[in-house]
């Protein structure tokens, strides 16, 4: 039965995560693939620099809720099957959200790069260390206007806080958050180096006016 759970928490995880929020909410806004703009990254930032501020908020809310409904949905099965995994399961169905979001079975497993599912997963699970990260992060991000910093912030600093807040010691928790750390480092490599070398992009202190709205737009 615990075998099964697992299963079905991973399986339906991964599904759920592959519903990538930034190329639906760009077939339906402008009838386009986000992969062909920009970055080509299907992520809540391309479409931010695409298309603006209301479709980024609608990624941002499929990415993020994703991620949290992940967590309840692998907890609701170990429930409904009457087992105790003697962790949170929540961990595994939230790091298969991962995986479906950067590795989406229905768009050719080419997604994003999990920041926003991550943190779903991060506030039903933890969320004093969502809190935390909200806290530290936004203002950078703000302040640098550097969205990717923000993101490999709140990788690094995720497990660091997990190891203060659960016992100090190795747990299901500590390498979970690891796992899913290691794993947002490694998509946003690129993103570190041009850090690195001081040439990542920054948004503008004002937004550009979208052109992508006007193409759609019927001369009168």
């Amino acid at each position: 039965m615990m075998v099964l759970g697992l299963f079905l928490s991973a399986l339906c995880a991964y599904l759920m995560g592959s519903i990538n929020s930034a190329i639906i909410v760009s077939r339906i806004y402008a009838k386009e693939d986000i992969r062909t703009h920009g970055s080509g990254n299907a992520g809540m930032t391309n479409i931010l620099r695409t298309y603006g501020k209301l479709p980024a908020a609608w990624t941002a809310v499929g990415d993020f809720a994703k991620g949290a409904l992940a967590v309840l949905l692998g907890r609701l099965f170990f429930y409904i099957l009457g087992v105790d995994a003697g962790f949170d399961v929540g961990f595994v169905a939230g790091f298969f959200a991962l995986l479906g979001h950067l590795f989406p079975i229905y768009f050719g497993f080419r997604g994003g790069k999990g920041v926003l599912t991550s943190a779903g997963v991060i506030f039903v699970i933890h969320p004093l260390i969502f809190l935390l990260l909200a806290v530290i992060i936004i203002p950078i991000m703000f302040l640098t206007r550097i969205v990717s910093l923000g993101s490999v912030l709140g990788a690094v600093l995720f497990p660091v806080l997990t190891f203060f807040f659960c016992g100090r010691t190795w747990s299901v928790d500590l390498l979970f958050a690891l796992l899913m750390g290691a794993v947002v480092l490694f998509m946003h490599r690129a993103n570190i180096k041009r850090l690195l070398n001081g040439t990542e992009n920054r948004f503008p202190k004002k937004s550009k006016k979208n052109s992508a709205p006007a193409r759609s737009k019927k001369r009168r």
